[in-house]
Parts: structure tokens; sequence; C-alpha cells
């Protein structure tokens, strides 16, 4: 429905910076209809059985499989990532939506006697209303890591897509109605600073999610709480892979050039920071020569997509403008060859400061810092220091190594040889530190807990007074 105060904003691409399309721009008055409508809806959709809501879940899951390319274009369209990183995105979300189709096996409750006569029991049941805020870099998987396991558990959602990239969402949202989802369960308010603040304010909403950057994370968790609120919110990091002196050389650059330019480093778990254990200069060689190889586009494998837009392209400009580093491979030469759009191609820096801002602060896009160390202690010192918690990683070809570091690092998830160590259902996503604020994770098992209250129930019923007392449970 049209948006109340009827505003609209243009929609630009990354890729070229043309005017793509329009979306609503909605105020408090539309986040107040929209929790009306989730209200109403509520009510039917909650006393449904598990198995009747997820028979809707599983045809929205075979819609997006048979509708992935065309996902796929508008992502690559209003996001910039190549076809191959947008159809990811496509399929990684759907795994979400297959994971909620197995709720009925998943809210399953206990039962026992606890004593003579005495029945223990409990159950899952819904939170009640969902608002979910997601950010502009998964503008498919990040929705889905939420929206269908609330759906299953009973919840009603109302989804704030980022509003530089509405127009998949718009798309998705069709394919919602095709499957039978009734009016109001699942609903799309967009927008910017005002339309989060509205869903935190709003009382009719009993739980809010949010992804997107520490700073703004924190506010979120800090006002959706003081609102009564249950809140999860996931902020930004700033992610350290370790390369012990034992590492396979070859394997370990290819993977950290996928970490550090996929997507064109725009999401929270690419590699920013690469620690070497020692002098590591054949490694250090091959990062930079796999990297050199790959060229702008958005078609193929070796394309690396824009950045989203122009305020992100001059924030990481700034930060190699004002390095201490020696910069073994500069990506502004993309900038200055590619004029329309928003483009900066993978960047190298040799550190020898590691307090400078490109070492510790968040850049968002495809830079990678460097940074030799004298010993594995030094590497752990410098990963603990920083601020965030989201990823961490070791290459080498030694358990005894991975078990060190794995026991050491302060982060969430953890890879060894892996670096985008994104956990899969039932296990599920989440940082520590400041990449993390309020309760739980967001996808996986911790996220069915997230969306659901245990409701007790102790039961004991009086004996039939023809029945001598003591004997009336046989």
């Amino acid at each position: 429905m049209p948006p109340v105060e009827g505003k609209y904003m243009d929609i630009d691409s990354p890729i070229d910076g043309k005017i793509i399309g329009r979306v609503a721009v909605s105020s408090p008055a539309d986040v107040a209809a929209a929790v009306q409508a989730a209200q109403r809806a509520s009510v039917g959709w909650s006393a449904l059985t598990v198995k009747a809501r997820c028979a809707i879940v599983h045809r929205l899951y075979e819609l997006i499989r048979d509708n992935s390319e065309e996902l796929a274009r508008l992502i690559t369209l209003e996001h910039g990532k190549n076809h191959i990183e947008a159809m990811g995105d496509v399929s990684k979300g759907n795994e979400t939506v297959e994971y909620a189709c197995g709720m009925p096996t998943m809210l399953q409750g206990n039962i026992l006697e606890v004593s003579r006569g005495i029945q223990c029991s409990d159950k899952l049941v819904p939170v009640g209303i969902v608002g979910s805020i997601v950010p502009f870099n998964f503008p498919f998987m990040v929705p889905m890591w939420t929206t269908p396991i609330a759906l299953a558990c009973g919840n009603v959602v109302i989804l704030k897509p980022s509003e530089k990239v509405p127009l998949t969402m718009w798309r998705t949202m069709q394919l919602f109605k095709q499957a039978g989802f009734p009016d109001g369960v699942v609903q799309v308010v967009n927008g910017c600073a005002e339309v989060v603040t509205s869903l935190c304010d709003n009382p009719g909403i009993n739980l809010v999610t949010f992804v997107g950057s520490s700073k703004v994370a924190e506010l979120v968790t800090l006002r959706a709480r003081a609102n009564g609120k249950r809140v999860l919110a996931l902020g930004g990091a700033k992610n350290h892979l370790v390369a012990a002196q034992d590492c396979n050389i070859s394997m370990t650059a290819s993977d950290v050039v996928n970490s550090f330019t996929g997507c064109c480093g725009q999401r929270c778990m690419a590699a920013s920071v690469l620690l070497t254990d020692g002098h590591q200069p054949e490694l250090v060689a091959q990062i930079v020569a796999r990297a050199s190889t790959l060229i702008p586009g958005s078609s193929e494998s070796r394309h690396v997509g824009p950045v989203i837009d122009k305020l992100a392209l001059n924030r990481i400009h700034a930060y190699l403008e004002r390095t201490e580093g020696k910069i073994l491979l500069d990506g502004r030469r993309w900038t200055t060859e590619n004029p329309n759009g928003y483009w900066i191609g993978p960047t190298v820096i040799l550190h020898t400061n590691p307090t400078e801002p490109a070492m510790r602060e968040e850049i968002f896009g495809p830079v990678l810092s460097i940074y030799e160390c004298k010993d594995r202690d030094e590497a752990i010192s410098i990963e603990n220091g920083n601020p965030y918690g989201n990823a961490a990683c070791i290459y080498t070809t030694s358990g005894a190594v991975a078990q060190w570091y794995c026991n050491r690092f302060s982060a969430g998830m953890l890879g060894v040889n892996v670096g985008v160590p994104v956990p899969r259902e039932p296990f599920s996503f989440g940082g520590i530190n400041k990449s993390s604020f309020g309760d739980g994770d967001i996808t996986g098992a911790a996220c069915i807990a997230l969306m659901t209250k245990r409701i007790k129930i102790t039961t004991k019923w009086n004996p039939p007074a023809n029945i001598a007392a003591g004997d009336w449970m046989s």
C-alpha cells in the first residue's frame, strides 16, 4: 500500500550510478499500521499447527528455488555483487527456509512424571510480532536468517530491508504471497533511521532483530530494551586471519584472497587483517599475485563488483590515503578507470604499525592489511586486542597449532583453514564482544530459542473417590 506521507526515494545501481527504481519511504504511521495488521494476523497464524505453517514455508522454499535466477539478477543490479555471489546469496538464504521446514521436529516439548501423580511438561510458543532490520550487503540471505524461522515458530514479521537494496525483498514478498502466507503475517516497511526508531518504540512489537554497524546495533539494543522488548543486534567486525609457519601456502593464499575480495569485502565475515607468524614473503607474494588477476565486473567468478555507494567508496579511499603502511596492490585505479559507479579494486597493505586505523577499524571493502608478527603470542595479542569478535581463522597443517589458536581467539566463529567460517544450520550465526548485542544468535537452534517462549506446565489430578489414596494412578 502507498506510504501515508506519500514519500518515495530513488534507488541507483552501484554498477553505473543509474536510477533503477523507486521505493516508498515509510513513516511512524506506516509502522503503526503494519503493527495493527500484524496483530490481527497473529491470532490466526499462531493458532495453526506447526505442520500447517511449515507446509506454507515449504511452498516458499520451492518458489525461491524456482525463481533463484531472477532474484540473483535483482541482487546484482541493486547491490553489484557478481552473479555467482548473488546466486550464493539466494541459495544460502533458502537453506534457512529449508531448515525452518523442519520446525515440527524442533518445537516438540518435554514431558516427565516428576513424582507420583505429578507430571511436568513444557511447550514453545511464539513471542508475537518480530521487527527485523537488515543491512544492504546480503539483500536476500540476511532477511532469511530470521524471517522463515520466526514464521514457522508462529510469529508474524515486519521486515525493514536496507533502503539501498529494497528491490530484492519487494520481489521476495510476492513469493511469500504466492506461497500462501495470509495478509499481515509478513510485511515490509521501507525507510531509514525513523523507521528503525519506530520499530524499537512501538509497544506492539515484542522482538527486534538487527544486523548492521556496531554503533547502531548498540543503540538499537539499548532503545528496544528500554521499551521492554527482546532484542538481538549484530554489529561490525575486524576479522583476523593468522598464517602459521607450516601453512599450505597455495591454499592459504587462495582462501585469503577469496575472503577479503568476495562480495567486494562487504560482509561482516570478510578477512580484514592477515597476521603472519614470522617472515612469510612467498605467501604475501602469492596473495598479491592472485588478487591482481581479479577484474571489475558482475558476471564472472573472477569479477569483483563495486561497493554500495559513493559514501562507502570515499571512506575506503580515506583509509588508503592516510595509511602508514606500504601499499603492495592499489585498487584505486579501478575508481579512475570506471568513473560510472562505485568501483575500487582489491588492495593489499603491508603494515609496520599494528595500531594504525586501517589495522583496527572496520573498512568494509576489498582491503587486506598484513602484519608480520614476531611470534604467535604477538598474533594472539593483536587479535584479542580488537574490540570486535565475529570471526578469526588459523591456517596451519598442525592440529596442535590449530587447537592452540582456537583456545585463545576472541571471536564467536572460528575457522581452521577456512577464511569465512560461517556456520550453517543447526549451528547458529553470531559473534561476541562488540560484534553482538542482546540475546542469542540469529540462525539455527539458537534462533528458535530467540523466537519462542518456553511455557512450563505442572499437572496433578485429584484421585477418584472410589480409589484408595496412593493407588489412583494405577
